[in-house]
């Protein structure tokens, strides 16, 4: 069972820039895709960004693209999303996910862990 716990999130004034952190337990972490989520108020959760296993493979929402990096550390187990020139829109709960799978998945339903989700206010 693999256990992942988000943290970074905050409040922050359009243009500015956060850094989330994806911690997770167990010795399988290396192997995987990691994924980042969000989820606004009254809306359905979307895909955010994705990495392969070594990190060398990233995919983006056309949302974020340019905007947002993600990262990871293997040897600390943890992923990253360095999130810069923040918008009111980016305002949402913010999920990190594992895959089953070693590539970098968009798909929702391809991820088999979920964290419990950090909050990022976006102030205009």
């Amino acid at each position: 069972q693999v256990q992942l716990v988000e943290s970074g999130g905050g409040l922050v004034q359009a243009g500015g820039s956060l850094r989330l952190s994806c911690a997770a337990s167990g010795r399988t972490f290396s192997g995987y895709g990691m994924g980042w989520f969000r989820q606004a108020p009254g809306k359905e959760r979307e895909f955010v960004a994705a990495i392969n296993w070594s990190g060398g493979r990233s995919a983006y929402s056309d949302s974020v693209k340019g905007r947002f990096t993600i990262s990871r550390d293997n040897a600390k187990n943890t992923v990253y999303l360095q999130m810069n020139s923040l918008k009111p829109e980016d305002t949402a709960v913010y999920y990190c996910a594992a895959s089953q799978y070693p590539i970098a998945k968009v798909t929702e339903t391809d991820y088999a862990y979920w964290g419990q989700g950090t909050q990022v206010t976006v102030s205009s």
